[in-house]
């Protein structure tokens, strides 16, 4: 999917950079929020059904942001590689907008493979980068083989119907292919039962599917060729989504995640000391020029430096001047948003460490939103997709140009979703809506009406 990117000996640019698609990063720390009547943002497990994995992996979690007594549960769904503090900053600013509202950010149970001890001591470039952590190994690692879109489902259903408890109405959403599921969710068909019918919205941001991401220029990988070869890979032990790897940070499933979330980690605390990570870095993507903390982290992050625009957003630049060079924010998403959201609590995480191969497979054929030969040949229920007729609400950037509202204005055609509401701003990238400023997101300023002016009746 993604060539490998290098890093300019002179320019502290990419050369030749090529798309990472359907990634989203995490945001937000912990801490209180200042809303009245709440201030806690606790990191919540569920049990879910037996997965096959190690003990301690049949439970899912939610970070809640918002008061517990609100009527209404936002259930946001990061996209590939994403965890839950994606949303803890986008949660914060709904939560004050929207009286009445509780958002539950959703980690998938690919979260508790993870080792993220190294994040609660002093030192966690040594745990991480001279090898101390638990690495998942694929060749023991089988399991990871049937997590797919159904075991996803199921988990996030019990997350949906522990959200509803009390009477509470939910609206599902996610961000890229987190939209996917969410819509994937909708669709689906639990045991004779609609999952729109446990909803009372939905919420996609840049994703989707019938064609969503076919602006990116990687449209879905679904050709009963591709998916073959994609099924006999895992069936060998190529179990993990090495999709990331292309970074050029690291060819393990985890290690371009571990380098983001070190990054944040050292700007969030000492943003302006010289850079602890700079010499450790591969060499095509070493900054040429001695960087603090926070440039490091800018350097690794911003547009302007060439990124592709799914895993980039618009910060700013380094300093032009000093011996070792700073950060200067001139863009819609301060980097210090990006320290905050990338350095974690450590808990919950930044980005998932270990995205199964088997659930990219099915969200690429799952793209078709409908009953076909391909879907039901990998025990993929899209039942009720003619059917929704709950209210949407569509956000794109640039990232897709303009297909991901294309492709969702086909699916209320060609359902009884009673109206949308569709929003662009060309002037982000995919991971801006997640940690720009508040003045600045077109996300959080639209959706926040389409929210509170959800009908009280809508839902279950």
């Amino acid at each position: 999917m993604a060539a490998g990117i290098a890093l300019a000996a002179t320019a502290v640019r990419p050369a030749g950079a090529a798309g990472v698609s359907r990634v989203a990063g995490a945001s937000g720390a912990t801490g209180a929020s200042g809303a009245p009547g709440w201030s806690r943002e606790p990191y919540v497990p569920l049990a879910v059904g037996p997965g096959g994995g190690p003990a301690g992996s049949d439970r899912v979690h939610v970070l809640k942001v918002g008061p517990d007594s609100a009527p209404t549960v936002l259930v946001l769904v990061p996209g590939m590689f994403g965890a839950a503090n994606d949303f803890r900053l986008v949660a914060r600013d709904l939560v004050a907008a929207v009286p009445g509202l509780q958002v539950w950010a959703f980690d998938r149970r690919e979260e508790n493979l993870a080792d993220r001890a190294g994040f609660f001591t002093a030192d966690p470039a040594a745990y991480y980068l001279d090898g101390h952590y638990r690495s998942q190994n694929p060749g023991t690692s089988a399991f990871a083989g049937r997590w797919g879109l159904a075991r996803t489902l199921e988990d996030l259903r019990r997350v949906v119907r522990a959200a509803a408890r009390g009477g509470r109405r939910v609206v599902l959403g996610g961000h890229s292919w987190g939209a996917t599921t969410a819509m994937t969710y909708a669709a689906w068909d639990f045991g004779g039962c609609p999952g729109y019918q446990d909803l009372a919205g939905l919420v996609v941001v840049d994703g989707g599917v019938r064609g969503a991401f076919d602006g990116t220029g990687e449209p879905v990988q679904d050709s009963p060729e591709e998916v073959r070869e994609r099924l006999a890979a895992i069936d060998a032990g190529a179990v993990f989504d090495l999709t990331l790897s292309a970074v050029g940070l690291g060819e393990r499933a985890e290690s371009t995640q571990i380098w983001y979330q070190l990054a944040g980690w050292y700007a969030h605390r000492d943003p302006q000391g010289r850079s602890v990570l700079q010499a450790r870095m591969p060499d095509a993507l070493r900054p040429p020029v001695p960087v603090t903390n926070a440039g490091l982290l800018g350097t690794l992050v911003d547009a302007g430096f060439g990124w592709p625009n799914d895993i980039s957003v618009h910060s700013g630049h380094l300093a032009d001047t000093g011996d070792v060079r700073g950060w200067v924010d001139a863009g819609i998403t301060p980097l210090e948003r990006v320290a905050t959201a990338y350095a974690g609590g450590p808990l919950p995480a930044v980005w998932e460490w270990y995205w199964p191969a088997r659930l990219s497979v099915d969200l690429d054929v799952a793209d078709a939103y409908a009953d076909t030969g391909p879907t039901r040949s990998l025990g993929l229920r899209l039942l009720h997709a003619a059917a929704l007729d709950i209210p949407l609400y569509v956000f794109q950037t640039s990232y897709a140009k303009g297909t991901i509202e294309s492709a969702a204005r086909q699916v209320v055609a060609d359902s009884r979703i009673p109206y949308a509401t569709f929003r662009t701003d060309d002037g982000m990238n995919h991971l801006d809506p997640l940690f720009a400023a508040p003045a600045h997101n077109t996300l959080t300023r639209t959706l926040a009406p389409f929210l509170a002016a959800l009908p009280v009746t809508a839902g279950p």
